[in-house]
């Protein structure tokens, strides 16, 4: 999974980048209540917003690797969930919340929040263990700070 990410000087990329951050942290720091005040605020349009929004991340040098949070799509079936907190737990980290949606045609979206200052091995090791559990498919890192 981070074989998919790099890390880029933000003075090479098109200002619209920015411009997406600048929306994220006016909405996260509650600025601002919807997203068509924040995208008007940072001079983008709403489809440019949605478009990045899920890829563009901007890390904080005081907790850099401490939280991370994933999205994962769970089959409706008993012990699932028991399972991918199995192997979270096996890696060293801590769930911190967990959101889980009513399953529609068998399968859930469920959120996690951990932390994973004590994790042993890497993101990208964590995201091979979540594959690995049966029922758990798209496991995806939103975020991490």
């Amino acid at each position: 999974m981070l074989d998919d990410y790099l890390i880029i000087h933000k003075s090479i990329l098109p200002d619209y980048y920015d411009k997406v951050l600048q929306a994220k942290r006016l909405l996260e720091e509650g600025v601002v209540r919807e997203v068509s005040q924040a995208v008007k605020l940072a001079g983008i349009s709403r489809s440019t917003y949605y478009k990045y929004k899920d890829f563009i991340l901007e890390p904080n040098q005081e907790a850099a690797g401490r939280k991370a949070i994933f999205s994962v799509t769970l089959s409706h079936e008993a012990g699932v969930l028991s399972q991918l907190l199995s192997c979270i737990s096996a890696l060293h980290c801590s769930v911190l919340t967990i959101t889980q949606n009513l399953p529609i045609h068998g399968k859930a979206s469920v959120t996690i929040a951990l932390d994973v200052s004590q994790m042993e091995g890497d993101i990208q090791h964590l995201i091979h263990c979540m594959k690995d559990v049966s029922g758990a498919e798209h496991p995806r890192l939103i975020a991490i700070e």
